[in-house]
C-alpha cells in the first residue's frame, strides 16, 4: 500500500497543485526530548478543491513532475470544518456560502457609515529652509 500522510494545505496558487505541511513529533534518541519536524510536500489536486488551511490526506503515487510525488486522497477538514465523508474528495466547490446575520452589518451601522465625512488628504510637509 502507498504511504499516506496527513497535513495542512499551505499553498494552492499553482494550478492542480497544493503544498502540504506535515508536522511530525519525534524523540531524540540520546536526550529523549521531543521535537517537531515540519516537512513540505507537493501534491496533485486534479479538481483544485483544496484551499489554504484545509486538513488533507495525501498518498504516494507515480511522479507527476520533478517535485510532485503525491496525490490528494481526501479533505478531512475544510479550514476548521470537519467532514464525515470517507470515500472521495468532498465536492464542496459548488456550494454557495451565505454570510450569517452576525457577519452582515446592521442597517444602523450602514447609515452611520454613510454620514461620516470623507477623510481629508494630508498636505505634504513644506521643505525646511537651511539657516546658516
Amino acid at each position: 500500500m502507498a504511504k499516506q500522510l496527513t497535513g495542512t494545505v499551505t499553498s494552492d496558487k499553482v494550478d492542480k497543485t497544493i503544498v502540504i505541511n506535515v508536522r511530525v513529533r519525534r524523540t531524540h534518541p540520546l536526550y529523549k526530548k521531543q521535537y517537531t519536524v515540519n516537512t513540505k510536500f507537493m501534491a496533485h489536486d486534479d479538481k483544485n478543491q483544496a484551499k489554504i488551511g484545509d486538513l488533507v490526506v495525501i498518498s504516494e503515487t507515480r511522479p507527476f513532475s520533478a517535485r510532485k510525488r503525491f496525490k490528494l486522497d481526501k479533505i478531512v477538514e475544510r479550514g476548521g470544518v470537519r467532514f464525515e465523508e470517507t470515500d472521495a474528495v468532498a465536492d464542496v466547490a459548488d456550494e454557495v456560502i451565505e454570510p450569517t446575520a452576525a457577519e452582515k452589518p446592521s442597517e444602523a451601522d450602514q447609515k452611520a457609515e454613510e454620514k461620516k465625512p470623507a477623510a481629508r488628504a494630508k498636505k505634504p510637509a513644506a521643505p525646511k529652509e537651511k539657516t546658516e
